[in-house]
């Protein structure tokens, strides 16, 4: 039996390259708003993070979101991500 390809995507904040389904997208759609994609079927230009507090704060502190989107980012999207991640910590 052939075994199905798993897509890989680079983490923003170690910078390893893990299965999709393991990390967090944010979406910048056409219109440039910056939004977190749980499903990952949102339209628009996509980065991903680890479901990790030091890779999300590694990807803040070098400002890796900006670079990926090409725009300053605002704090609430931040403070977002650090929601999700301690929703799933539990």
């Amino acid at each position: 039996m052939k075994q199905k390809k798993i897509p890989l995507r680079m983490c923003l904040g170690c910078k390893e390259m893990k299965p999709k389904k393991e990390l967090i997208r944010v979406v910048r759609n056409n219109e440039g708003e910056i939004s977190i994609d749980l499903i990952g079927k949102k339209p628009g230009r996509g980065a991903y993070i680890c479901r990790d507090a030091a890779c999300l704060e590694q990807a803040i502190k070098a400002k890796r979101l900006d670079k990926a989107f090409e725009m300053t980012i605002d704090n609430e999207i931040y403070e977002n991500l650090k929601c999700q991640l301690e929703g799933n910590d539990g």
